[in-house]
Parts: structure tokens; C-alpha cells; sequence
């Protein structure tokens, strides 16, 4: 028996989704200051067997902690003391901002899933910046040989118009860009208005030069920049963003961010209702995020690194995405009903796969 579910539906499952979240979070943060924290590293390390190489990167395991669950950096160590590869940090914005009122995080229990409005809450790029720089002193200290890598996903600041989306999303890029492993642009959140609509190649275009521009002078190197996309995008419109990717030589694509559809749920149509707008994660996005996993591929070649997100909940799923072409795989919605070892089991059952196949 797998004693986390248990814990979860007796302690969690009846607390308000925010809350539970900020107390789960901050039990993880205090284990990995703790003598437990240097037991549990040791246990949850992922195999030397599972590294894996993207844009130049090393990646401890090809399994990483996605945006969203760490938006400011508070425990990016911690984190990655249970096993995952990559934490990518955020989605940080250029200033400050509370996000959209409470309560804006919904479970869907019976279809694994979770409903959305956070509205990228966070401390804003400037105070984001010292906690990324504290956590990459403490895993490179702990982890001489293959560090876990550090993603920081940039979006725009709410009150930020449109029209000066650029400039925000620059202000970002200077300021995080040297704490970075690589970069990323969210472009797809359903819970900013006006955002998704940067997701069009024309509007793109110039959002991604000035990124890379700004990241790679304000960093003195380059950093592999990546862009994230929507899973509500046409075929055609997926099929532009690749070549676009191609034509700018990005390093990445991350497919796919949140739905705002609601469709095949097995939750009753008045709870979902009852949630009201936001963006739909979990096993409902699995089908969806395959597809277009499988599309970018073929759109984009061989080269491209992609990361698949969406839907991600166990070994077989990762091996899924890696087969189907994926370079690297993100979960996030999974980790809030698994618990702390999910990352850890998807480890050992990839490096089994692995033996297995030898």
C-alpha cells in the first residue's frame, strides 16, 4: 500500500488547494535543511545511468519538476533533493504581482486534474534573482559531479500592456538570465489576459530575438532559450511555431502548457462549472500534450530539444514521451497527489527499463 494517497485524502484532499499546497511546500523545504534532507539526497539521487544531454546541458534524469510549483525559488534545493532533474523556477514576471484573487486553485480529483487561475503570483524577477543564486551555490556544492539544473520561465506582468510586452519580458531575461541553466518564454498561460496572444508568429518573432538578445549579453554566454506553448493551438499554428524555432535556432520547445478546455471529465459538469476560468492540468492532457509532442517532432526534425509536459504521471508515461521524441520530460500535477517520492519511483523504474533493455 502506498502510504502518501492515504495521507493525502485523510489531510489534504478536504483542505483549500492554496493552503495545502503552502503547507506541503513548506514541509519540503524544512526536511531539506534538515539531517533528513542529506538521508533523503542520498536515497532519491537519480541513477548516473539516467543523465541525459539537452542544449548542451547535462540533466541528472530526463524527469524534471515543471513551472508552477516553485514560482519564486523558495525551494528549488529541496526540490531537488527528491529526485528530479531539472526544477524550472516560476513563471516570474518583470515586477511584482499578487495574482488574481482567491480562490483561484481547484482540484478535480476524480480526473487527476487541477483547474488554474494563479495568475503568476510571485515576488517579481529582482527578488527571484538572489534565491536562484543561493540554490545554484548549494546544489553545485552538493552535487560536484551532475548538478540538477536550474530552468527560470519569464512571463509578463499583468499591467504591463501588450505593446510593451517586449520590454517586460526583457526586464526578466537581464535580470535572471545569468542564474539560468536556460530560459523560457510562457507565452500560453490561459490566466493573464491578452498573453496567448504572443503566441502568433508575428508577435513572436521579436519577443524571442529581444530575449535571446538581452539573455545572452546580460549573462556573457549563451542560454539555451526556449519557448512555451499552449496545447490549444491549431496543427498549423503548432506547425509555425516549430519552424519559427528553427529559424530563430532556439534551443527548445516545452509542449504544452495548461487547456482551457473541459472536455471528457469525469467530474460532474456543475463542480467543473462551480471552478469557473482557469487553466485544466493533469491526467485529462495527456492524450492532447502526446499529440502535439509527436507533431513538434515531426515539424521541427530531429535536432530540436523538446520537453513534454502534461498529463505526466508515471514511469510509463515519461518513457512514452521519450519514445514518441521527447528530449526531456516535465510532471507537476501528478507530484501534488504522489507526494514527495513520485519523482524517485519514476527514477527507478526508468533505470529499470533501462537494465531491462540491455
Amino acid at each position: 500500500m502506498r502510504i502518501y494517497p492515504a495521507f493525502f485524502r485523510v489531510v489534504f484532499s478536504g483542505m483549500d488547494p492554496e493552503r495545502a499546497h503552502r503547507i506541503g511546500f513548506r514541509l519540503i523545504r524544512w526536511t531539506g535543511r534538515t539531517p533528513a534532507g542529506t538521508v533523503l539526497r542520498r536515497i532519491t539521487a537519480p541513477a548516473p545511468e539516467l543523465r541525459t544531454t539537452a542544449f548542451g546541458v547535462t540533466f541528472p534524469s530526463p524527469f524534471g519538476l515543471a513551472a508552477g510549483f516553485d514560482k519564486e525559488g523558495h525551494g528549488i534545493a529541496a526540490l531537488a533533493a527528491l529526485g528530479f532533474g531539472h526544477i524550472e523556477v516560476g513563471t516570474i514576471t518583470g515586477q511584482a504581482q499578487p495574482g488574481n484573487p482567491k480562490p483561484r486553485l481547484f482540484r478535480l480529483v476524480k480526473d487527476r486534474a487541477v483547474i488554474n487561475r494563479m495568475g503568476f503570483n510571485n515576488d517579481g524577477a529582482a527578488a527571484v534573482a538572489p534565491r536562484i543564486a543561493a540554490a545554484r551555490r548549494t546544489l553545485e556544492r552538493r552535487h560536484p559531479s551532475a548538478r540538477p539544473v536550474i530552468g527560470v520561465n519569464i512571463g509578463k506582468t499583468k499591467n504591463v500592456d501588450l505593446r510593451d510586452a517586449v520590454a517586460d519580458y526583457r526586464l526578466s531575461a537581464e535580470t535572471l538570465a545569468p542564474l539560468a541553466d536556460y530560459l523560457v518564454v510562457n507565452v500560453s498561460s490561459p490566466n493573464t489576459p491578452g498573453l496567448r496572444l504572443l503566441q502568433s508568429v508575428r508577435s513572436l518573432r521579436p519577443l524571442l530575438k529581444a530575449v535571446r538578445k538581452a539573455a545572452d549579453e546580460s549573462a556573457g554566454r549563451h542560454v539555451p532559450l526556449l519557448v512555451k506553448i499552449a496545447p490549444d493551438l491549431s496543427d498549423e499554428d503548432i506547425d509555425e511555431v516549430a519552424a519559427l524555432a528553427l529559424e530563430l535556432e532556439l534551443d527548445g520547445i516545452i509542449a504544452t502548457n495548461t487547456t482551457i478546455t473541459r472536455e471528457g471529465l469525469n467530474t460532474g459538469a456543475e463542480t467543473v462549472m462551480a471552478c469557473g476560468v482557469g487553466g485544466l492540468s493533469g491526467a485529462p492532457l495527456k492524450e492532447r500534450s502526446l499529440e502535439v509532442l509527436m507533431r513538434l517532432r515531426v515539424a521541427a526534425g530531429p535536432e530540436l530539444a523538446l520537453i513534454s509536459v502534461g498529463g505526466v504521471e508515471t514511469a510509463d508515461d515519461v518513457a512514452a514521451r521519450l519514445d514518441a521524441g521527447a528530449t526531456l520530460v516535465q510532471g507537476y500535477t501528478a507530484f501534488l497527489y504522489e507526494g514527495p517520492f513520485w519523482a524517485s519511483s519514476i527514477n527507478r523504474a526508468l533505470k529499470n527499463r533501462l537494465q531491462l533493455s540491455r
